[in-house]
This record gives structure tokens, C-alpha cells and sequence, in this order.
């Protein structure tokens, strides 16, 4: 019979008194985390060497906060304003600052992307794997407490696993075959009435649980929300590239971030105006003869099959885009979701007659193809389309999108690789991975000859996109994948690429792409489509002065160490009063009236980069 508990630290104890003192605690990734339930065990343990805590989780979720430097300024109001409820996990504050007790371990299959590179603890205890085998990883470590985020039905009779019913769904059968086997281990719901109550399998009896945390601290706490982020031109070139590769009556799946939002906004361009579409498409060119584009509007719709059910997808779902039902009624079948609240608030007030059409399940049915009734899901899965970003690719075809070459972890493989091979699994289905071709203000290329960690092997190599154009490298020679990579990588290494490729016999002598892809022209093509192509297409939830200072910070940070660069914005910040938006922008940033020598070198930077992006929306229409 399940215990009902007010008290989080109360809680802890009975814990403790159920499974002993070694806790093996699986967490939901992102969102579903049982942060109070967490936070109390960690407690208990940092107050007690006896007990032994092992945390098997992955995606830390670590609200931002503020600080002296420029992206403190940023996040420090921005922080106060999206994040303040937000339950912080107390471990990860203190991996943060290398203090975790010897008794307490922390292993990640997927990191905070970009976050924990320095981070020893986290670099030591994380484990890859893909998606579909963390579940199986949680098992073998000796999981004894499962706890998550859940939200209450009216009659608390019944409690949604929201957000996350990937790996839970999945550990659900096991911990009942180890309950059956006189095994302990406890299924712990932290109720939150934030959560969206979502139906189906993720709807779960009141008495499949053997502990509730309710009331108080807990169920009021706020969720985690993932901003809306600038949509760039890179980004934007890149999703109008992919929704021409999507066919009506397909399947579809696409992540978080803005090339997620980006093909969500040119999915709706090809519905709503098709003839614009096609001019655009037009205006970027480079198009590989193999594929055939697809520009109409979509008369059978889209049925949604996404690890991560993301804003983008709802974008689409209002748009009447996504819309085709699988074999069980559904139109969107996911794994677990995070994002703006502006997408909680619509989850939770979503009429019922379509939220019966979305159905949170087990990874295992998402990332793979079913073995039980597999021709009825290949067939719902008809004509996949499943796009994933990277960070780099080679030009033979290797794509890396989880770790530097120094073996440090940037996020995770998670599901990338799942998809990619379920790509070849389904008949007509493709992967497409996305990228954009140079990073550090365009100074490094990301179409490289070799790297030195792969996250997709060559041999599985389909279709990359960048911002110059569409690479199709399923069942390629060697001659024209190289040949296919350097047409879509930029001018600044296509020169290079090709003498690398014709130096290891793989391109003859004299070859030459098709066009040298440049920034400028690429620029000049999308000038006179930017009405379709805004910055923040869904909304966002920054102020008007942080929508122009977000860019403006990004340009600084991508010509870091480049000092041609950052002294060009420094000359562009000096004389001349600010206009008022840029006035209200520093006063933001608390450099109206800067107090020191350094922060007047900042005010005149960050001024710097106000006016150059305020030119370069003024060239491109905006």
C-alpha cells in the first residue's frame, strides 16, 4: 500500500529503513527528477558516511545564475525572473564546486551540453550508452529507488509521469520481477500540479507506487523552463534546407534548440506559402540530383515520433501540419519533454480530444522499431525523416555530436545513434544530421578531413545538412561523399578539404565544388525573404533588451581570441551617444554608468556589438 508523506526529509528516512544504507537512486533525465526526494536523500547522506548514495541519472538540468562577468550580467536577471521556484538539485551544486562527499557518486549517460567539461567528477562518472540501453545500465548498477516528478490526478487516485516516461516506463516491468523475487526497491512520486497531467501509458494507479511526497515545498515548486533562443541565419538556412526534405504523410522527429524551431518555421512557410517556399529553396540552391524536393503544402500531414516531444512539434501540431495517426489513433508518440513555460502552460490547458492524440512512452518503443507487431509500427513510421544536430563531420563522412577529441564529454550520444539506425531499418526512412559548417565566428570549419571521436560511423552515413546546401551520402563511394561533404562545407576550408581528399586518393586532381559557399552570398540570397525568416518565430520570453543584447553577447563570445575582430567592434563602439534601445540594452547589463576602467573597455565593446548586429538586421530587411 503506498505511504503518503508531507515531509521530504521523513520521507528520506523511511527510505533508508526500506532498502538500507546503499541507495542505488535512479532519476529521470531533464525534467522528471524527483528534485525534493533527491535533495533529501542527498542530505542525508552528506550528515551520514554509513549510507553509501549512487545517483544514475542524465541531464543535470542547472538553472543559471549571476555573476560579475558579461554572462553573469545576462543570466543573473534572467535567472531571477525564469528560474526563482525552481527546485536547484543540491548534488549537482556541489559537483559544481568539487565537493561531493566520498560517500555520494553521480553518473550521467548525458550531460548539460557544453557545461561539465571541466568538471573531474562529471568527466570521471559519466557513461556513454545509447539511449535505448540506459535503462538496462540502471538495472545492472543495483537500482533500489526510482523517484519522480509526477503530476496528481483530482482524485489522487491516479499519477501522470508527465515529462519524462522514457526510462520509467521501461524499469516499470523489471522492478515488479525484482519486487517478485523479494528484491526491495521503491517507485517514489515527487507530486508537482505544474507538471502536465498526460494520459495514456504515463497515467499510472496510485498503487504502483510505494511511496508520494505531497503538499507543500514540493508540489508548488516551479518547472525548469528552457527559453525561447535566437533563431540565426545559419539556422534558419538549415531548416529551410530540411523542410524540403520531408514528404507528406511521413513521420517526423526533431529536437530542441533553434534548428528545432527553425524547421518548424519552414515546415509552416511550405504550408502556409508554398509558392514562397519554393523561391526560397530557389535562392539558396545546391541541391544534391539524387533528392527530389518536397515543396507542397501538406494535404495527409505528419504523424510526430520524437524521443523529445519539443515546442517545435506543438508548433506544428497547431499549425495542422502534424496531424496523421498512427494505428493506435495517436499523431505524436515521445519520450519525455522540457522547454518554455509557455509550452507547460499549453500541456496543461490543451483540450482533452487532442491530448488524447499525444502519447508519452517508453524509449524503447521510440528510439527502436518493436519487435511485437514490428510491420504495423514500420508502417505507421512510413517515410521518417529523423533530424539530429552535430558538431562536427568528416569528409568521408564520420559525424561527432557528443565529445571532444581530447575524450572530455560535451552531452551525450542519447538517442542519435537509435535513430540513426532505425533510419536504415525503416523502409524509405532517412537521418538527417544537421550542422553548422564553421564555428568561432566562422574561423573553424566543422567539415573537417579526419576527427579524432566519431559518434556516427562512416558506414552508417545518410544525409548531412549544413547552411550552404544538402549532402545525401547513403551507399556513397569514397570519391563522391568527399565530393558531396565540401560542396556543403565553407570557402574558407573547401580549398584544403579538397587537397587532403586528393592527397589520400579519395578526389581526382583538379577538382572543383560546385560553388564556394560564402557567408555574404548566403546572406544576400535570404535578404529579401527575411518577413519569413524572424529571429524569435514562437515567442520568446526575453525583454526587447535582451532579444538585442542575446546576439550582440553571441558575436563577442564567437570572437573570442580573434583580436582583428574584437577590435573592429571596439572601434565600432567609441563616439556617438547610443541610440535609446542600445542605451536601455547596457543599462541592462548595468553599463549605463560604468564605474571602472573595465567596465568602461566593456561598455564600449558590448556597444560595439549592438550597432553591428543593428546593421546586419538593417541589411538583411529586419
Amino acid at each position: 500500500m503506498v505511504r503518503r508523506f508531507a515531509d521530504e526529509d521523513e520521507l528520506a528516512r523511511a527510505i533508508v529503513e526500506r532498502v538500507g544504507r546503499k541507495i542505488v537512486l535512479a532519476l529521470p533525465l531533464g525534467l522528471g527528477k524527483g528534485n525534493h526526494v533527491a535533495n533529501a536523500l542527498y542530505r542525508l547522506a552528506a550528515g551520514d558516511p554509513s549510507i553509501v548514495l549512487t545517483i544514475f541519472t542524465a541531464l543535470s538540468l542547472d538553472p543559471p545564475s549571476g555573476g560579475s562577468g558579461l554572462a553573469g550580467r545576462f543570466a543573473g536577471p534572467l535567472a531571477e525572473r525564469l528560474y526563482d521556484g525552481v527546485t536547484r538539485l543540491d548534488y549537482v551544486d556541489a559537483r559544481k564546486k568539487g565537493q561531493l562527499p566520498p560517500n555520494v557518486r553521480v553518473i550521467e549517460f548525458f550531460l548539460q551540453a557544453g557545461s561539465l567539461l571541466s568538471n573531474r567528477a562529471a568527466q570521471e562518472n559519466y557513461v556513454s550508452a545509447n539511449y535505448t540501453h540506459a535503462a538496462r545500465y540502471v538495472v545492472e548498477s543495483g537500482v533500489n529507488v526510482v523517484a519522480q516528478m509526477v503530476a496528481p490526478s483530482e482524485d489522487r487516485e491516479h499519477y501522470s509521469l508527465g515529462s519524462n516516461t522514457d526510462m520509467t516506463l521501461d524499469l516499470l516491468p523489471v522492478m515488479e520481477a525484482m519486487k517478485g523475487a523479494g528484491r526491495e526497491v521503491l517507485l517514489v512520486g515527487e507530486a508537482n500540479r505544474e507538471m502536465p497531467f498526460m494520459g495514456s501509458a504515463a497515467a499510472l494507479d496510485v498503487s504502483r507506487f510505494d511511496m508520494i511526497l505531497e503538499g507543500g515545498r514540493a508540489e508548488e515548486a516551479r518547472l525548469f523552463s528552457v527559453p525561447k533562443q535566437p533563431i540565426s541565419l545559419t539556422d534558419h538556412a538549415i531548416g529551410l534546407y530540411a523542410a524540403a526534405l520531408v514528404k507528406d504523410g511521413g513521420t517526423i522527429q526533431i529536437g530542441i534548440g533553434g534548428m528545432g524551431d527553425a524547421i518548424a518555421n519552414a515546415l509552416i512557410l511550405r504550408h502556409r506559402d508554398p509558392v514562397r517556399f519554393k523561391a526560397v529553396l530557389a535562392a539558396l540552391g545546391n541541391w544534391p540530383e539524387t533528392i527530389e524536393l518536397e515543396t507542397r503544402p501538406f494535404e495527409e500531414g505528419l504523424y510526430a515520433l520524437s524521443e523529445m516531444f519539443v515546442d517545435p512539434l506543438m508548433q506544428l501540431i497547431d499549425a495542422g501540419i502534424v496531424r496523421r495517426e498512427a494505428s493506435d489513433g495517436k499523431i505524436l508518440h515521445g519520450g519525455f519533454f522540457v522547454g518554455p513555460e509557455s509550452f507547460y502552460r499549453r500541456l496543461r490547458e490543451m483540450d482533452l480530444e487532442l491530448k488524447e492524440k499525444i502519447a508519452m512512452r517508453e524509449i524503447s518503443f521510440i528510439n527502436d522499431l518493436p519487435a511485437h507487431d514490428r510491420a504495423r509500427h514500420a508502417a505507421d513510421r512510413r517515410d521518417a525523416r529523423f533530424f539530429n544536430s552535430a558538431m562536427i563531420a568528416t569528409a568521408l563522412g564520420d559525424v561527432c555530436s557528443d565529445q571532444l577529441e581530447d575524450g572530455r564529454v560535451v552531452s551525450g550520444v542519447g538517442g542519435q545513434f537509435n535513430f540513426v539506425n532505425q533510419a536504415f531499418a525503416l523502409e524509405g526512412a532517412r537521418s538527417m544530421l544537421m550542422l553548422a559548417s564553421t564555428r568561432n565566428g566562422g574561423r573553424q570549419s566543422n567539415i573537417r578531413w579526419s576527427y579524432g571521436h566519431t559518434t556516427v560511423p562512416r558506414h552508417m552515413k545518410d544525409v548531412v545538412v549544413t547552411e550552404y546546401g544538402v549532402a545525401d551520402l547513403r551507399g556513397r563511394v569514397d570519391r563522391d561523399t568527399a565530393a558531396a561533404m565540401i560542396a556543403i562545407a565553407d570557402e574558407s576550408a573547401q580549398g584544403s578539404l579538397i587537397g587532403q581528399a586528393v592527397a589520400a586518393r579519395k578526389l581526382e586532381i583538379g577538382h572543383r565544388p560546385k560553388r564556394w559557399n560564402s557567408r555574404r552570398e548566403l546572406e544576400d540570397a535570404l535578404r529579401p525573404f527575411a518577413d519569413v525568416l524572424p529571429t524569435y518565430p514562437f515567442g520568446t520570453d526575453l525583454t526587447a533588451e535582451e532579444r538585442q543584447l542575446a546576439p550582440a553577447l553571441r558575436r563577442l563570445k564567437e570572437h573570442e581570441g580573434n583580436w582583428p575582430a574584437m577590435a573592429r567592434l571596439f572601434r565600432r563602439g567609441l563616439g556617438g551617444e547610443p541610440s535609446s534601445a542600445h542605451a536601455a540594452a547596457l543599462g541592462r547589463l548595468d553599463l549605463a554608468r560604468p564605474r571602472s576602467l573595465a567596465d568602461r573597455m566593456t561598455r564600449v565593446l558590448v556597444l560595439g556589438a549592438l550597432r553591428a548586429e543593428s546593421d546586419r538586421a538593417k541589411d538583411a530587411g529586419g
